[in-house]
């Protein structure tokens, strides 16, 4: 009877966690960046680099880069909301990029590095329009051409993409690019 009942609360603990996870679905630019601001929150559990919103099954990096496949190198962030809401996930990401370049993060320019959000859920939807409406009523930006698109379906990038950053510290890119995008926003985050 011990045991039936340890293994009860062991299950009802384990799902406890499981319904306490959520996953937001962001593109800001090169997904190494992404991934790696995201990786840096308390609370998010992994942040995996992907792609969303095109029209190829099964893309890979270089139709991607070729901008024809209509798909946004995505992050797919998974986060226990317990710890962190998704509120709370679109002011990261608002605060980590710049929404007001079309198609455009730094260096990285085509549609593939747009700014957009893929809402999984209509809650996710309604809390992203009211961030960006927010922002347009604050004038936080002269512009927001962050997108709101239906998330269908994320494919994962070639596992050389994930946790890039960590991975390849000395990478051209990561030193001139990735690295000052995310102490840029943990400046932010330490001086709002």
């Amino acid at each position: 009877m011990i045991r039936f009942i340890s293994l009860t609360i062991f299950l009802c603990s384990f799902f406890s966690l499981l319904s306490q996870r959520e996953s937001a679905y962001f593109a800001s630019g090169c997904f190494w960046c992404v991934e790696a601001i995201f990786e840096s929150i308390e609370g998010v559990i992994d942040a995996e680099s992907g792609y969303c919103g095109g029209t190829v099954n099964n893309p890979t990096y270089s139709q991607i880069c070729s901008g024809k496949t209509g798909h946004a190198e995505t992050v797919k962030v998974t986060f226990s909301s317990n710890k962190v809401t998704y509120s709370e996930m679109l002011e990261i990401f608002f605060d980590s990029h710049d929404p007001t370049t079309l198609n455009r993060q730094g260096p990285d320019v085509g549609t593939q590095y747009r700014s957009a959000i893929f809402y999984s859920d209509e809650r996710q939807k309604i809390l992203a329009q009211q961030y960006i409406e927010n922002l347009k009523k604050q004038k936080t930006f002269k512009t927001v051409t962050t997108t709101l698109e239906k998330m269908t379906k994320f494919y994962p990038a070639e596992q050389y993409h994930q946790d890039f950053v960590e991975k390849n510290p000395y990478h051209p890119y990561v030193t001139s690019v990735s690295k000052p995008r995310k102490l840029n926003f943990l400046k932010k985050l330490k001086n709002p």
